[in-house]
């Protein structure tokens, strides 16, 4: 009998080995050229146009990669690396997928050399860990030695690479404000910035330099009658989730009236049906009603004689928000426990004055003083839609930047300083080692340069020169107790010279260096583990055609 087993028969191909992993590195190296030409303050942006013919037009590594629709499985991988960057730091998703497509490609040269990828993976969690701890310890400054100015810089780096990039001045104060305006402290004491309180409005016309921040929050809707108030100080919002329009009988309820008048009955109690909910919501001592269906005109005037302020068809993402910022509750129903229809004073919020203002060239309603949570708005304006959407874009990450730095306490140097500083750190260590792992730890330190090369290509610049100047510097500050100092030495892209960025003011946070390291490993490890990849071919069921069909009989009857 014979021992060789036979081939496992699938109904699919499999392919396993060194084919698979190149193909795989492949795959995600084309994911990270794409985005390679909009990294820094000199990328390109690009347009991307989809099945229906929209048009986005962005810089952002994220949305890049979320409009392509990737097949490959491993590509997939750098799309959801992107993602979950721009979730857990707002900022450095386009560095993130560069620097894993890099360590792949190098990982992938390694295991040509007949290294074991096992050995390889040992080795780059090594390396992020060391370079993690290093960062922590050589390469990071606290907000508080630095001063509030470096929160407006962090911002401003951010933004350079943005479409908003030359009024990042103006940008960068404007998201500070907003940021500090939604301050809350939790249970521990500790300062929370919750930026989805910050309501981003967007307006056609006018320069993106006449965008304002307005203390309090703004709603894109208006009042639902012009005899309302306008105003309305000491408000009680409250904050529904129903239509207050005639109610009709639900779907299928019939009612057989034989009687002519009975009919007319039926009718002025559909009317009062909604009459009584709203005078319910009025007698709380309710004055600002806010909801997302719509109310009936006739309904209109019970609000107008109250002297209540009414507003219909509001986004329900706005209400939830304004009921977190007031402390409303958001009422999807009048139902309450005993089956009747009721209406409690507790659900309504609170705020110092609602009024209706004309902002720009919209109508918007504010609302100001709110008690639960403070809340401002951001009215963003720019010459047409793409302007305006890649702005909003750009203000958010911007806005996760701050709020990254306000909640950690601390930044690091930016452009290309950290890869450098690190580059040069793990080549020392590398060698320090006397295990396999060596290798890949060069390896890991060489992919790091990536960051600094792509800057300086980016912005026409010679990158074989500006890296190695870079190099020397930061090799000189870790080997030389006097020339310490340098370890701050970046980029300066638009001199194309090496600079100091600590003085020039090119931050970013800590946190975004750290997890942008950590996720690029975790991803880039993740495909490097990969050895074998069955692909199942799809079930093809029996096609019937309408002849056999009808000759078997199944047509009839």
């Amino acid at each position: 009998m014979s021992t060789v087993q036979s081939a496992l028969t699938l109904a699919g191909e499999r392919r396993s080995g060194q084919s698979v992993r190149t193909q795989n590195v492949m795959a995600a190296s084309s994911i990270a050229n794409i985005v390679k030409s909009s990294l820094g303050p000199v990328g390109l942006d690009k347009m991307m146009v989809d099945d229906v013919g929209d048009v986005t037009i962005t810089n952002d590594g994220a949305t890049i990669l979320q409009l392509l629709e990737v097949e490959h499985p491993a590509a997939k991988v750098l799309v959801e690396l992107a993602a979950l960057q721009d979730e857990e730091v707002g900022d450095g998703t386009t560095s993130v997928v560069i620097i894993a497509g890099e360590l792949l490609k190098n990982a992938d040269e390694l295991v040509k050399q007949k290294i074991h990828p096992t050995s390889i993976i040992a080795g780059y969690r090594l390396a992020c860990k060391e370079a993690v701890k290093y960062i922590q310890e050589h390469l990071t400054y606290k907000v508080d030695e630095l001063g509030e100015d470096c929160l407006i810089n962090a911002a401003k780096t951010c933004m350079s690479s943005k479409l908003i990039g030359a009024d990042s001045e103006f940008f960068s104060k404007m998201v500070v404000a907003a940021a500090q305006a939604v301050k809350v402290t939790d249970s521990k004491g500790a300062s929370i910035y919750p930026i989805k309180a910050v309501n981003v409005l967007k307006a056609h016309g006018k320069s993106a330099r006449e965008s304002l921040m307005v203390e309090g929050y703004a709603l894109n809707c208006t009042i639902a009658a012009q005899q309302m108030p306008r105003k309305i100080t000491n408000a009680k919002i409250a904050c529904l989730d129903f239509s207050l329009q005639k109610v009709k009988m639900k779907m299928g309820v019939q009612l057989l009236v034989s009687d002519v008048d009975q009919l007319d009955k039926m009718r002025d109690r559909e009317s009062d049906i909604t009459k009584e909910r709203i005078q319910k919501i009025l007698a709380t001592g309710a004055n600002v009603i806010l909801t997302t269906g719509g109310i009936d005109d006739l309904c209109l005037k019970y609000f107008v004689e109250a002297g209540a302020m009414a507003v219909r068809r509001c986004k329900k993402q706005d209400l939830k928000r304004i009921a977190k910022a007031t402390g409303a509750q958001f009422i999807t129903s009048l139902a309450n426990v005993e089956g009747d229809e009721s209406f409690e004073a507790s659900f309504l919020g609170e705020a110092a004055e609602v009024a209706q203002e004309r902002i720009s060239d919209d109508e918007l309603i504010l609302i100001k003083g709110t008690k639960a949570r403070s809340a401002a708005s951001i009215i963003l304006r720019g010459p047409n839609d793409f302007y305006c959407d890649e702005m909003e874009r750009s203000v958010h990450d911007a806005l996760c930047v701050v709020k990254r730095v306000m909640e950690s306490k601390s930044v690091v140097v930016g452009g290309g300083c950290v890869e450098a500083a690190l580059s040069i750190y793990l080549e020392n260590f590398a060698t320090s080692l006397s295990s396999r792992e060596q290798l890949a730890i060069a390896d890991f330190a060489k992919s790091l340069l990536v960051i600094p090369k792509t800057l300086s290509v980016n912005a026409a610049k010679d990158s074989a020169d500006l890296v190695a100047k870079l190099r020397a510097y930061h090799n000189s500050s870790q080997t030389k107790k006097e020339h310490a100092q340098l370890k701050n030495c970046g980029l300066d892209l638009y001199e194309g010279v090496v600079r100091d960025n600590k003085k020039a003011g090119v931050f970013e946070p800590s946190i975004s260096k750290v997890k942008s390291l950590k996720f690029a490993t975790e991803a880039a490890i993740t495909i490097l583990r990969i050895d074998d990849m069955i692909k199942l071919a799809p079930e093809k069921g029996e096609e019937k055609s309408y002849q056999q069909a009808l000759a078997r009989g199944e047509l009839d009857g």
